[in-house]
């Protein structure tokens, strides 16, 4: 499981910031006991338009990129393709820092790096192994002790065992050791990095949607998958009966909706379905692939096409200790603020599952939970996020908009 993440220097966000998904003591809602840990299923991030929500999660995805590909892909380019905050001449020179802090089967690993143009600066691995609170220093590497005469990789615990020789040597400037030790299978490294390959998998609005559709057709040849997908479908209340798929080969399938009517069922090609339904059905493979292997699963603007009684069961899935038997998790952005009331019949969010991106007037994004500006626990979380008490939210005068459009109005008549 996911325990928390940072970064610095990345897209909007100059700053170090920090994304945590440890429940404290006495959290309102109960969280994943790990060896000591209690770990939230959800994290909620809220914020304006152009706030930095979707870069927290593009920087996620960029440091599993790096861990999976920066031996093969950044062989092809001089340096590291980084993107550092980019209205700020110093930060363009100052390294772009990445790490995640993850639980994978009672062990606890805490890895990171830091990049520059040139090359990976630093990297480090430390572990917390199942049941004891002493950390071990896996690995550090830096690349400034090369420049002074000294070996740029150090070992102090002497807990990583195997040949370490071939996978230094294999290790460009500009590649991670991390990556290098999982092509190579280094036994100790590779569930680590193994974890980047079957976690953080993005789902975004438009991007990506086309592939969640495929993988969801292709998942319905399978029996058990198909009726684990007719069956959500069925419960979203979209007026879907069944699904009918054709096994075309090589080819993709073709998929068709059933749906029931005064004279019977008909299905309908699902390129005749509504956006909605078709958001719906291609989430469901990214769903049920997160649910499986206890994964992290990234969802950019969870409520763009989805209503939000359904945004709010998929957060309740994930909360539910026995239909999320495996500890998958769900890391999402959003602006439905019903999430935060007691609209629902229970409010699907509290306090600490909730994060408030900011803009300052300097371009840089600022990420912060809710539970820092003081809330109470009997507070209404939809009224104080909407009236901006939290932040958060755009800082719009009262009818800004149709001010403006007078203003515009009356001088193109002068």
């Amino acid at each position: 499981m996911l325990v928390g993440f940072r970064a610095a220097n990345i897209l909007s966000f100059r700053d170090e910031f920090e994304l945590s998904l440890l429940a404290p003591e006495g959290a309102d809602r109960a969280a994943r006991a790990l060896d000591g840990l209690h770990v939230s299923p959800v994290a909620a991030i809220f914020g304006a338009n152009a706030s930095g929500k979707t870069n927290v999660l593009a920087a996620m995805r960029w440091m599993r990129h790096a861990v999976l590909d920066s031996v093969a892909d950044w062989a092809r380019v001089k340096g590291v393709p980084r993107r550092p905050f980019a209205l700020d001449r110093e930060a363009m020179q100052e390294a772009s820092l990445f790490e995640v802090d993850v639980v994978i089967r009672g062990d606890r690993y805490v890895y990171g790096f830091e990049v520059s143009d040139e090359r990976v600066e630093t990297e480090w691995l430390h572990v917390f192994p199942r049941g004891s609170r002493r950390r071990q220093v896996w690995f550090d590497r830096d690349a400034e002790r090369v420049e002074r005469g000294e070996d740029e990789y150090r070992f102090p615990s002497d807990r990583l065992k195997g040949a370490k020789k071939p996978v230094i040597d294999y290790t460009r400037p500009n590649a991670l050791f991390l990556t290098a030790a999982g092509s190579l299978q280094l036994k100790q490294l590779v569930p680590l990095y193994d974890w980047f390959k079957e976690n953080l998998w993005l789902v975004s609005p438009d991007d990506d949607l086309r592939q969640r559709d495929a993988y969801t057709r292709w998942g319905l040849l399978k029996p058990e998958f198909r009726e684990r997908v007719e069956g959500l479908l069925a419960v979203a209340d979209l007026g879907v009966a069944g699904v009918v798929v054709e096994d075309r080969g090589e080819e993709m399938p073709e998929v068709s909706l059933v749906h029931q009517g005064k004279d019977g069922s008909t299905a309908f090609d699902i390129h005749q379905e509504s956006f909605g339904t078709l958001a719906w059905f291609a989430f469901l493979g990214p769903l049920l692939k997160a649910l499986d292997h206890g994964a992290v699963l990234l969802a950019d603007e969870l409520d763009s096409s989805l209503h939000p009684v359904l945004v709010a069961e998929v957060v309740r899935l994930f909360e539910d200790p026995v239909a999320n038997s495996r500890g998958a998790q769900l890391v999402f952005t959003g602006h439905d603020a019903t999430l935060l009331s007691k609209a629902h019949v229970e409010r699907p969010l509290d306090r600490e599952q909730v994060w408030i991106t900011e803009k300052r007037s300097t371009g840089e994004s600022e990420l912060y939970p809710l539970t820092d500006v003081g809330v109470r626990v009997d507070e209404s979380l939809e009224r104080g996020y909407l009236r901006g008490r939290y932040g958060g939210v755009p800082r719009i005068g009262l009818s800004g908009m149709a001010v403006e459009v007078e203003k515009q109005t009356a001088g193109a008549d002068a």
